[in-house]
């Protein structure tokens, strides 16, 4: 590893933490900051003016991503990517995503500080709306790079009809030229991530840093069921077409379906959301919406999840005499992480720290969608008590410092490689 004069700030770290966190918003619990919202506009607007503060060229490309530029010595070389997201959960933390977009940034000040030039074009980046948004969507941004984000997903709704395609316009982005988004293989020569881990594996290890070796794929269902909204002291429970009734059954069907699924500990079913109307407390439900996911790391085995849990649904509204329609909000493969980058990345961890291990991701990121054209590589670093998505959500500065300096040295690696653009599959 290149030696430099200065290692990454954990105060200047922590600062843009703390300052991103201020971006909220006021009336819901935690640091939540929603896609395609007033606060998620004003924490990009903080991470376009630290962008340029590090002497990047900032830019948004057809999907909203905000990228920050740093030109290298060989034009004909792809450029490394670095960086996350800065949108967030209802009710999430500070570090989910936004550790890996001011560590991304702390890597370029870093480079400007050092006058270390890159043979690659450095950019970094804050992928635009990577949690689940009101469209049913997640990993927006990504998407589009990967060139799968579809017509029909920019057609979405969220619950005021606006579609994605008028967030996307109002954000920055330019929905009708989103297929021109799309990156061709080879065009990137690796895409690096710090995240923290959202789980409980490295610090119940004992450790630091995680090089990732496998990524969750993630399949992701709207289920709209119809009954009939009836008087709840008049209706006989057997003449009843209860809608939320037979979509409880769906819900216990599918947490059933992936606790039996043979692999327990890389193998979830959830239903996080819900919507039942009338919701009044007196009538029976007409009509209930769930949105319901499984995720698993075995691509075959995430396939017949997903039909034997939409082949519940059938069954379970058939016998209750319900109707049932069933889509898919999205489908996002499997990764396993190309070995040279593994190897590389865990080497980087180990230059840092000796307390470094490799670890797989229960959770989806916008890697899963990277990876359709280029290598990816992540590195984690501990959730205190494996805690995330919610507002307890913690990570120490020291960590985040050291691993923001295994970012860095994993960027100087993929730069020192001699590989032809587009030779890691």
């Amino acid at each position: 590893m290149t030696t430099y004069s200065s290692k990454p700030d954990p105060d200047r770290i922590w600062q843009d933490l703390t300052t991103l966190s201020s971006f909220r918003d006021p009336d819901s619990e935690g640091w939540t900051r929603r896609s395609f919202t007033p606060a998620y506009r004003a924490g990009r607007d903080y991470i376009r003016m630290r962008m340029k503060e590090a002497g990047l060229t900032v830019s948004q490309d057809a999907a909203a991503n905000l990228i920050g530029r740093r030109p290298g010595r060989d034009r004909r070389l792809p450029p490394i990517w670095i960086g996350s997201h800065t949108d967030t959960v209802q009710g999430g933390g500070r570090f989910d995503g936004t550790s890996g977009v001011v560590a991304a940034l702390e890597v370029a000040r870093l480079l400007k500080e050092n006058r270390h030039e890159l043979a690659h074009a450095l950019e970094v980046f804050d992928y635009t709306a990577e949690e689940p948004t009101d469209f049913g969507i997640s990993t927006v941004g990504s998407k589009a790079l990967a060139g799968n984000l579809s017509a029909e997903m920019l057609a979405l709704q969220d619950g005021t009809g606006r579609t994605l395609a008028a967030a996307l316009r109002e954000y920055g982005g330019d929905p009708g030229t989103i297929s021109q988004t799309a990156r061709k293989r080879g065009s990137v020569a690796a895409c690096l991530e710090l995240h923290i881990e959202q789980g409980p594996v490295l610090e119940t290890a004992g450790n630091i840093l995680g090089a990732v070796s496998g990524i969750v794929g993630v399949r992701r269902f709207r289920v709209e069921v119809e009954g009939r909204a009836d008087h709840a002291g008049t209706a006989p429970m057997a003449l009843r077409r209860d809608a939320l009734a037979g979509a409880a059954e769906m819900i216990l069907a599918l947490e059933t379906i992936a606790a039996a699924c043979g692999e327990p500990e890389s193998c979830v079913g959830t239903v996080g959301r819900i919507r039942i109307a009338p919701n009044a407390a007196n009538v029976v439900a007409g009509v209930a919406e769930l949105n319901a996911e499984i995720r698993t790391l075995n691509g075959q085995l995430l396939e017949e999840l997903s039909s034997r849990f939409l082949s519940a649904c059938r069954q379970t509204a058939a016998r209750r005499d319900l109707s049932v329609q069933l889509s898919t909000l999205s489908h996002t493969d499997p990764v396993q992480i190309n070995p040279e980058i593994l190897a590389l990345v865990r080497q980087a961890c180990e230059e840092v720290t000796e307390l470094t291990q490799e670890i797989t991701s229960g959770a989806g990121h916008d890697s899963n969608q990277l990876a359709c054209f280029a290598p990816v590589g992540m590195i984690f670093v501990p959730s205190r008590e494996g805690r995330s998505h919610c507002p307890g959500e913690y990570t120490d500065p020291r960590s985040l410092a050291l691993g923001t300096e295994a970012l860095l040295a994993a960027v100087l690696a993929v730069d020192g490689r001699q590989a032809a653009p587009g030779e890691l599959p």
